[in-house]
């Protein structure tokens, strides 16, 4: 396998290793670019994603910060406003709440109130997701927060290829960014080609085609989408699954266009249901696929509860093959 992967010019990496690969390529081609967050030289974050980039690229570009999320996220905002091109680590999603400020009445608005005339070309890396058994306080997926905000572009890769493509698309991009990786995905191995690539915001992609129903999925649950589809398959059901990869800018015609070919669609995401990416996904498919849907748009997303730190009952907060297979049964008649 190694000796086929490297004649094409692609190689196996892990999710983490494709995201550590796209930094220090991205460090590479332009000297602005640089890491700001706790933890990222020394211990190369809790989840050792960006371990080995401080000996490389040394500490004037790889910074270690004090335990104070606002505040670097500040100096953040105003490097990117001189010319630099950082990349924030918010090591875990649940502390976006201390950055608010700085990027939806910042980073987001700069440039419309500058009349043009500044910009924040900034990334903003953090986490998302539940079952790693963190509590209440480090499991949440709140990317539906940053989604809301005109002016900021929000990312979820599902597989190591599009985390890779992806990041260096945000790092390339002279708005401000947010990019979330599920931090139970950085083990996920996956074929990633070997030169220069990227990918485009706003482009969803078919992981799997299907003419019964159309499984919507993001970051964590595209593999979560894709095992209940092989359930399916097995009673018969053939199932499409969707993968929006950013939810600004959204791709909505593909959204659509699926619904109509299968007449059912299900959206499937970790963060919290009421008032979230599923209702938004849910209500774009609704109005354009109206006329050719067999069944109203389903939604599974996370309880509305805090995540428990008890493993049995974390477990069931969040989407499941099992509980995603069972719905799409009974919107296709055989539950």
């Amino acid at each position: 396998m190694p000796e086929v992967l490297a004649e094409k010019g692609k190689h196996e990496l892990t999710f983490a290793q494709a995201v550590r690969e796209a930094l220090a390529e991205e460090m590479r081609r332009d000297p602005r670019v640089c890491i700001i967050g706790e933890d990222v030289a020394e211990a190369g974050t809790p989840f050792k994603v960006l371990s080995g980039l401080v000996e490389e690229f040394g500490k004037e570009r790889v910074i270690d910060t004090p335990i104070s999320e606002d505040g670097f996220t500040g100096v953040g905002v105003g490097a990117a406003m001189t010319g630099l091109r950082p990349v924030i680590d918010i090591m875990f999603g649940d502390f976006l709440t201390l950055t608010m400020d700085q990027m939806v009445n910042q980073a987001a608005k700069v440039h419309y109130m500058s009349g043009g005339k500044w910009k924040v070309p900034m990334v903003l890396r953090t986490t998302l997701g539940a079952t790693r058994r963190s509590a209440a306080q480090h499991s949440q997926s709140l990317h539906a927060w940053l989604s809301h905000v005109p002016g900021l572009k929000v990312v979820l890769p599902s597989t190591p290829y599009d985390a890779k493509g992806l990041l260096k698309t945000a790092i390339r991009d002279d708005n401000p960014v947010v990019f979330f990786e599920d931090k139970m995905m950085y083990k996920l191995k996956g074929v990633v080609p070997g030169g220069e690539y990227t990918i485009p915001f706003g482009v969803a992609d078919v992981k799997r085609e299907g003419t019964d129903i159309t499984l919507v999925a993001t970051s964590s649950m595209v593999q979560v989408a894709l095992g209940a589809a092989n359930l399916l398959e097995e009673s018969g059901i053939s199932a499409e699954v969707i993968d929006p990869r950013t939810t600004w800018p959204l791709d909505e015609k593909t959204l659509i266009e699926s619904a109509k070919k299968t007449s059912r669609a299900i959206v499937l995401d970790e963060g919290y249901s009421r008032y979230g990416v599923t209702a938004e996904i849910a209500a774009v498919i609704a109005a354009g696929a109206f006329y050719n849907l067999e069944a109203p748009v389903k939604r599974m997303g996370a309880m509305h509860v805090p995540i428990p730190f008890s493993p049995p009952l974390e477990d069931v907060t969040v989407p499941t093959e099992e509980s995603v297979f069972l719905a799409a049964r009974e919107l296709c008649g055989q539950g």
